[in-house]
């Protein structure tokens, strides 16, 4: 497997940033490390560009006919290798060169079929999709690992899904034309595609780790044993006595749940990859309980948490860090270590790496501002990871294992 040509631009006009993208492709595909006939086609756009999606694919597979599958969605903002775009006109797209009978793209209107046995699968969901956590449960257990990995799209305009298959649309299209909204569409792998993924959270526990012992619904009644808006008000230091203090502090804090006999704090001190953030919605003073946006269960493990900009950039560093050291040999030429010390000035991707592109799915409440500056999420990556293809977006809602995640990032590699 060679490197994954891949290409970013903005422009006010989505042909001209269509041509800056054809431009960068043609350029990689030229270079004797990057593939030079891939057939699978990741497009990523900005929601300024999604009435025009239909335009964009037709016009990006009538330049590219060897790209005979294509998959995507739109985002508010979308990513490539070491830059972000967020509230202007984008695209982003990356050709993986893959065995045909290795993946298959599949949508809602055209699912998975049988004859193709899934290893794992890249997905984008619609998130005013009714029951969309329960789909990607099901679709999860389609697959032999349960592992998916994807994001729900995010737009302030039209919502919209790619995918196209076998030089034209997936059989059961009709008039979507590769184009359509709702449901569930992606990429299934098989067992021949080599993928490392990682997640990483973008909240920090402030409180210890309890157990929910009493639980309505979506509402919490009891922690350890104790009412649970006690519990939420002892972790937080505040009292009802200051109500305007108290909803302050309640309005800035979410709850990490996770299965009863977790580990869902990791060695950093950070929330592990069990663990889904969710917000509160409402305290039931009555019952002394804490509603939540999630159904839990009694057993269940929660721990108060907060959104922390340098939590997530530290764990952000360390999935990276995992993933170079899963990819790393223990022992290698040195031609293979110089480029791997490379400074980041001249930095390039390589096939040393072992990865021939990435997929980075983030929160669109994290990206730049979160961490600091523009593209600062993006550079971070590059800077721990190297320098490799990646495309990806911000999503509304991040899909990793069977969960539906929120503000966390998940960063995927083709290795090769």
């Amino acid at each position: 497997m060679k490197l994954f040509p891949y290409g970013h631009a903005t422009h006010p006009q989505w042909r001209m940033a269509a041509a800056l993208v054809l431009a960068q492709l043609r350029a990689h595909m030229a270079l004797p490390g990057y593939a030079h006939m891939p057939a699978l086609g990741l497009l990523y756009i900005t929601d300024h560009y999604a009435p025009a999606a239909q335009d964009i694919l037709e016009f990006l597979g009538a330049e590219l006919p060897q790209v005979t599958d294509w998959s995507g969605t739109v985002g508010v903002g979308i990513a490539s290798n070491n830059v972000e775009y967020f509230d202007e006109p984008a695209l982003a797209v990356m050709l993986c060169d893959l065995p045909s009978d290795q993946y298959r793209v599949f949508s809602g209107v055209a699912p998975l079929g049988l004859g193709f046995e899934a290893h794992t699968a890249l997905v984008h969901a619609d998130a005013g999709t009714p029951d969309v956590a329960e789909l990607i449960a099901e679709m999860a257990a389609r697959t032999a690992t349960g592992y998916l990995f994807g994001g729900l799209a995010s737009s302030r305009t039209q919502s919209v899904q790619f995918a196209v298959g076998g030089n034209g649309n997936i059989k059961g299209h009709g008039a979507a034309s590769g184009v359509f909204s709702g449901g569930l569409s992606g990429v299934a792998f098989g067992e021949g595609v080599h993928l490392v993924s990682r997640v990483t959270q973008g909240c920090q526990p402030v409180a210890p780790v309890h157990e929910i012992t009493g639980v309505d619904g979506n509402v919490l009644t009891a922690l350890d044993g104790r009412p649970a808006l006690d519990v939420l008000l002892g972790d937080l230091g505040v009292s009802l006595d200051q109500p305007r203090q108290a909803l302050a502090r309640v309005r800035a804090t979410l709850v990490g749940l996770s299965d009863a006999g977790s580990d869902s704090v990791n060695r950093t001190g950070n929330f592990g990859s069990d663990v889904i953030v969710r917000h509160i919605v409402g305290l039931d003073p009555a019952r002394k309980g804490v509603a939540i946006a999630e159904t839990a269960e009694v057993g269940m493990r929660l721990a108060f948490c907060q959104r922390n900009a340098t939590a997530a950039r530290a764990d952000l560093i360390r999935i990276c860090a995992e993933i170079r050291e899963e990819l790393e040999p223990e022992e290698m030429p040195l031609s293979t270590a110089t480029v791997l010390a490379a400074a980041e000035a001249d930095s390039a991707p390589n096939a040393a790496r072992r990865i021939a592109g990435a997929i980075y799915v983030s929160c669109s409440g994290r990206g730049g501002p979160h961490f600091g500056a523009p593209s600062a999420e993006l550079q971070i990556v590059r800077r721990a990871l190297g320098d490799v293809p990646l495309v990806g977006f911000f999503a509304g809602g991040e899909i990793a294992r069977h969960h539906l995640y929120g503000y966390t990032g998940v960063l995927t590699v083709f290795c090769i």
